[in-house]
């Protein structure tokens, strides 16, 4: 019997940085968390570990469908954790994909 379930790959992207970039990412750098759990960085390019982290707890939730009331269903946006740096984030949803539980962990 198959388990499947529906998950949203995501892009997140820096849309702003506001103060000094001290981490040498720029506007338009990103990310994108397809399949569950495979986390895709353009050749050549970084992410940031600090934004990273940011992110990262807001990731799980993003990737399924949230009640229309549900406050991340309404912002995408998440700053870094440098006050200096004031690097702004933009989470999106670029696809949806089928999953079977019984392939994952």
């Amino acid at each position: 019997m198959a388990h499947t379930f529906t998950l949203y790959d995501l892009r997140v992207t820096v849309v702003a940085i506001e103060g000094r970039s001290v981490c040498g990412m720029a506007v338009g750098d990103y990310f994108e968390l397809t399949e569950s759990a495979k986390l895709r960085i353009p050749a050549g390019q970084h992410f940031c570990v600090y934004a990273l982290s940011a992110v990262l707890p807001l990731l799980a939730a993003k990737q399924r469908e949230l009640a229309a009331g549900d406050w991340l269903e309404r912002d995408s946006l998440v700053c870094c954790p440098d006050p200096d740096e004031r690097l702004i984030m933009k989470l999106e949803r670029i696809g949806t994909r089928e999953m079977d539980s019984d392939e994952l962990t």
